[in-house]
C-alpha cells in the first residue's frame, strides 16, 4: 500500500504553522538520520509505502505530541481544512451541494486520490450516513482517527453538524472500521 505525499506535505504545513520551520526542519532531519528514505524531497506526487508512512506519524507524534494518538483525528480536520476548502487542491468535490453525491462518490474517491489500497464506502440513508473502511493491509490507529475526522470535517464544510457513533474500531481491535454519522443542519 502507498499513500500520496500530499499527507507529508499537509503534515508540513501543519507543524510548520505550529512550531515553526526551524523545528519542522530539526524533525526531518532526525527522521532521515533513521531512515534514508526521508533524505530525498517528498512532493505531494511522491508515492510513500505504507510502513514509511506510519514511520513518519510515529515519529511526528513522539516529537511534537507526546505519543498521543487523539491527535490523528486532529490531523484529519486540519487535512480536510486544507484540501477541501475554496482554494483547496479537492475543493472541486464540494462543488456538487449534493450530500448525497458527497458521501457515496466524492468520499470514497478521494481515499483512492490518498491511498492505492483499501476500499472506502459511504452510503446516506434518511439521515444517517454510513462510512466503512476495509481491506487494509495494516491496521493502524491512523487509518481510524484520522480519515474520521477529516470525514467530521467534510461534513462540516458541507453545511452538516453530526453526532458520531462508532460501529466497528481498529482502536477496539476490529479488522475493519464502520461509524455511522447522524446529520444535523448547522
Amino acid at each position: 500500500m502507498n499513500i500520496k505525499g500530499t499527507s507529508i506535505v499537509t503534515g508540513k504545513v501543519i507543524i510548520t504553522a505550529a512550531f515553526g520551520e526551524e523545528r519542522w526542519n530539526s524533525f526531518i532531519a532526525k527522521l532521515a538520520a533513521k531512515d534514508k528514505f526521508f533524505s530525498s524531497m517528498i512532493m505531494s506526487v511522491t508515492l510513500i509505502p505504507v510502513e514509511k508512512h506510519l514511520f513518519f506519524l510515529d515519529e511526528m507524534l513522539k516529537e511534537f505530541f507526546n505519543n498521543d494518538t487523539n491527535q490523528y483525528i486532529i490531523f484529519g480536520r486540519v487535512a480536510a481544512k486544507f484540501a477541501l476548502s475554496p482554494g483547496g487542491p479537492y475543493h472541486s468535490y464540494l462543488l456538487t451541494k449534493d450530500i448525497k453525491q458527497f458521501v457515496e462518490n466524492g468520499m470514497p474517491k478521494l481515499w483512492s486520490t490518498y491511498y492505492d489500497e483499501g476500499k472506502l464506502t459511504g452510503r446516506l440513508e434518511n439521515n444517517i450516513v454510513h462510512i466503512q473502511l476495509s481491506g487494509l493491509p495494516i491496521k493502524h490507529i491512523y487509518f481510524e482517527y484520522m480519515i474520521m475526522g477529516y470525514f467530521k470535517q467534510a461534513l462540516k464544510i458541507f453545511g452538516k453538524k453530526s453526532n458520531e457513533k462508532k460501529i466497528k474500531s481498529i482502536a477496539n481491535g476490529d479488522d475493519n472500521i464502520y461509524y455511522q454519522y447522524e446529520l444535523k443542519d448547522t
